[in-house]
């Protein structure tokens, strides 16, 4: 599958092709109100697309100054090709477009996949480096 498909920025991302996507992750805070999601797509540092034969099958949304800190805000692949060297790829492609960053930052679900995954691409659990982590939603 990854040697068929390509990556590409995508900043003006249709919401049609983008909530299936979140769909797929259970992300409901973005597909219960799809206008904060359009929203942060076209306000993102960088939306980057995996495609084969035309279809979406993964995403990374990217915020931050582009210098110091990249967040990675969202990484999601469909279900059915997870595994397969897609969200790897991606974040791999973040690094070609910021290689001088100095530290990119993510938040997710705590679950020996995740730990797996994001270890296996190089990053360390905060609390791993002496920092945590603080979170605060709107009421």
């Amino acid at each position: 599958m990854l040697s068929r498909g390509f990556i590409q920025e995508e900043k003006m991302l249709e919401l049609t092709e983008a909530l299936p996507l979140y769909e797929s992750a259970g992300w409901v805070n973005y597909t219960k109100n799809p206008d904060i999601l359009e929203r942060s797509l076209r306000h993102s540092l960088a939306v980057l697309c995996f495609r084969s034969e035309g279809k979406l099958l993964g995403l990374l949304r990217a915020v931050g100054d582009g210098h110091s800190v990249l967040y990675v805000q969202d990484l999601l692949v469909l279900p059915e090709v997870q595994r397969m060297g897609i969200g790897k790829a991606l974040l791999k492609e973040l690094d070609n477009l910021y290689p001088n960053v100095y530290q990119k930052v993510l938040l997710t679900d705590d679950t020996p996949e995740n730990t797996r995954f994001y270890e296996g691409c190089g990053f360390l659990s905060a609390s791993g480096v002496r920092c945590t982590a603080y979170v605060q939603f709107k009421k």
